[in-house]
């Protein structure tokens, strides 16, 4: 066990020392929560509009003034023509026009919307919120009532995708790279011959980066909270508690990688094709799984952090309890039986 211990040390010092490997590690996570906290955001606000209008009653002030009221939309202008409208969103002046029917004030219906829709999504959204905003005044008819997120912060739905990801990459990237670094300089062949089992070398090795993942962790939580305003709504035994099995998950997938991997840039290449690239894009980090082609779906269902951001985002934004989120559990859990038995049976194998 005092081998086992040294070993511990020794690469905790290795780390430390290597000043890359330490801003890479407590750096990322930094930058990615300010990217995407304030940053990166889809979050409507002030969208630039201009008025369309050829008779300026009293029914259509009304409606302008409440849209100019919004923290949604700036009034940029007012024209008489929607052609002149549309040369002004084609110069980049605004980004969407309001049209008004000339008889607007009898019938209160007829409205047109001219949209910039070179971004679909935003432009889905800000027609959305301007329907709202003009259909639904003060004591109208209409109450909508957002659960979980009242103020439509997209800051909710990123802190726990940002989790997800950057755990992967700490546990599995780094820690792959870190067994075929020795490799590649020779080292693991004097290690695995030591006294000490080659399993618990390895584990050795890995135990370092368990408690980077677990202060960068609490790091993201602790920024969520104070400097995000995200709250943490649900347990958090039961948010470590899941936390720990993805970590250990990931911790599984990046020893299977550096038993295929035989240079350090074939262990990036292949972390980077194999996690980076199917997490953002696949995961549900930023697009919503259900709305895309039925294939990719398919293969987003074998990707762990997408059943990791579906947890954490039930537990923290939603506070459910740990029977909500129990499918996602059993299959986080199935996922590591599954690569922690492939990867010591390829670790043991190549020991032959």
């Amino acid at each position: 066990m005092k081998q086992f211990f040294s070993f511990v040390i020794k690469e905790a010092k290795h780390i430390i020392r290597d000043k890359r490997t330490m801003l890479m590690l407590f750096g990322m996570p930094t930058a990615m929560m300010l990217l995407f906290g304030f940053a990166i955001t889809n979050d409507v606000r002030n969208v630039r509009t201009i008025i369309v209008m050829s008779n300026a009653d009293y029914a259509t002030q009304e409606v302008v003034d409440r849209l100019g009221a919004s923290e949604y939309f700036t009034i940029s202008k007012m024209v008489a023509t929607p052609s002149e409208a549309e040369k002004a969103i084609q110069n980049q002046q605004a980004d969407m026009a309001i049209v008004f029917p000339h008889d607007f004030a009898s019938r209160r219906t007829g409205l047109q919307f001219i949209v910039d829709g070179a971004d679909p999504n935003m432009a889905q959204q800000w027609s959305t919120y301007a329907n709202a905003v003009i259909t639904n005044p003060k004591g109208g008819v209409t109450n909508t009532k957002l659960l979980y997120n009242p103020q439509m912060k997209s800051t909710y739905n990123f802190v726990p995708a940002i989790m997800g990801m950057l755990l992967m990459l700490v546990c599995a990237m780094m820690t792959s790279i870190s067994i075929v670094r020795e490799k590649e300089k020779g080292t693991m062949e004097v290690l695995l011959v030591s006294p000490t089992q080659p399993l618990m070398i390895i584990i050795a090795k890995v135990i370092p980066y368990l408690v980077l993942a677990f202060l960068i962790l609490i790091t993201i939580l602790l920024m969520s909270v104070f400097l995000l305003g995200v709250p943490v709504q649900g347990s958090l035994f039961w948010i470590f508690g899941i936390s720990t099995l993805y970590i250990l998950l990931a911790l599984s997938l990046g020893l299977l990688i550096s038993n295929i991997a035989k240079t350090q840039l074939v262990a990036l290449l292949m972390s980077a094709m194999v996690l980076l690239m199917p997490i953002i894009m696949l995961s549900g980090m930023v697009f919503p799984v259900e709305s895309m082609p039925q294939i990719l779906q398919y293969v987003s269902a074998v990707i762990p952090t997408r059943y990791y951001i579906i947890a954490m985002r039930k537990l923290m934004i939603m506070g459910v309890g740990i029977e909500q989120v129990l499918n996602e559990t059993l299959i986080l859990a199935g996922m590591l039986i599954v690569l922690l038995s492939l990867s010591l049976a390829m670790f043991k194998k190549r020991l032959e």
